[in-house]
């Protein structure tokens, strides 16, 4: 059972809160523990310990007090000695979550029919043009690659994927995931609105023909729904599916949340300027999306992610995500830096110190 918060109309917790997921780049790391300060708003005079320790206020008008934290959990409580009112929180300390990149690609299978026309031909998934993109990129830099795939698209579905290339895929499991994205690429946001129902019913279909042709050993308890919009329902859906964590944006457009699933304003202004945030009353983690390379000139790519660098709430874990359909001179969109965008990307990790790790290697799900 999950502890339920009780929430303070006379102060407002600033950092962290409640589920907040933190690393060292939140605080100072002495003699095993992690440092932080406690920032609360609140009216002057107000009388303030935080964990028993008096919390000063501040030039800003921001009362802070500092904590340390020694283990994944970690209990805050925010008392008010006139009122004797409080408030508790969790927060998780993520030892292992700093200098960490993933790439994703979203709005997968074009590559999978390629090779499932192919399969009397090819000897290797690789010999797809752009899977060997991300085999150069592994090879050359490590890069750890996830795949969110959708059904179908027009004139084939993954039920017509060979399990031909089974072992090759498992063989690369270390660098490679598959995992549900949606039916197919059209209507837009289709589980912005749609009942849980229908959400389990596509990624079971997807996940059992990912088992069958690839392994059980490429799937992940990540990923990226199609438009990265759905319900409550649905998101608790796919967390008893196994999923624990969901990749999105987490930005407003025209004044409201968009690709944030159900997260409400605060929540989605909150994990804007974040690695992570935890949602404990759905036992769901939710990413954020530093870097979506296809809506980035290549020469812009260094200078995000230099700014992303100096960021020290966004710059623990840096999440990347780029998708399938600009790859190919036949579609509309196509880039022809595609390629380039990818290395550059993964060139600029290994050169600053980023190690290649898939979201359930940094401990995000104990």
């Amino acid at each position: 059972m999950i502890e339920q918060v009780t929430t303070n109309p006379d102060w407002k917790l600033l950092f962290p809160v409640d589920g907040d997921m933190l690393n060292e780049r939140d605080g100072d790391i002495r003699d095993g523990r992690l440092h932080i300060i406690v920032s609360i708003e609140a009216p002057d005079g107000s009388l303030l310990r935080v964990n028993g320790v008096s919390a000063q206020r501040e030039e800003d008008g921001i009362y802070k007090a500092p904590v340390s934290l020694d283990g994944y959990r970690n209990a805050i409580v925010v008392t008010e000695e006139v009122s004797g009112r409080s408030e508790s929180l969790e927060v998780i300390w993520l030892k292992q979550a700093s200098s960490k990149y993933r790439l994703s690609l979203d709005d997968n299978i074009w590559c999978l029919k390629d090779i499932a026309e192919n399969a009397h031909v090819y000897r290797s998934i690789f010999e797809n043009p752009y899977l060997a993109l991300y085999k150069e990129a592994h090879d050359t830099y490590g890069t750890k690659v996830h795949i969110n795939i959708y059904y179908q698209t027009e004139g084939f579905d993954l039920s017509q994927m060979p399990d031909k290339f089974k072992e090759e895929w498992k063989a690369n499991a270390h660098w490679l995931r598959l995992t549900f994205h949606a039916m197919q690429n059209d209507p837009d946001k289709p589980y912005i609105a749609a009942p849980a129902e229908e959400v389990i019913r596509d990624c079971e279909r997807v996940t059992s023909e990912i088992i069958r042709f690839a392994g059980k050993e490429l799937l992940d308890p990540v990923t990226t729904i199609h438009w990265g919009e759905a319900t409550r329902e649905s998101c608790r859906a796919l967390r008893k599916l196994g999923f624990r964590g969901l990749a999105g944006y987490f930005r407003f457009g025209d004044g409201k949340p968009i690709v944030s699933y159900y997260l409400d304003d605060e929540q989605t202004a909150h994990l804007a300027k974040r690695d992570f945030w935890k949602d404990r009353s759905e036992d769901l983690v939710f990413i954020k999306i530093d870097a979506v390379l296809d809506k980035l000139d290549v020469e812009q790519i260094v200078p995000e992610l230099d700014r992303l660098k100096e960021s020290p709430h966004e710059s623990g874990f840096i999440e990347l995500l780029i998708h399938e359909q600009y790859f190919y001179p036949f579609y509309r969109g196509y880039q022809p830096e595609y390629r380039n965008k990818i290395m550059t990307a993964a060139k600029w990790a290994s050169e600053n110190g980023y190690e290649p790790s898939f979201l359930s290697e940094i401990g995000l799900f104990e």
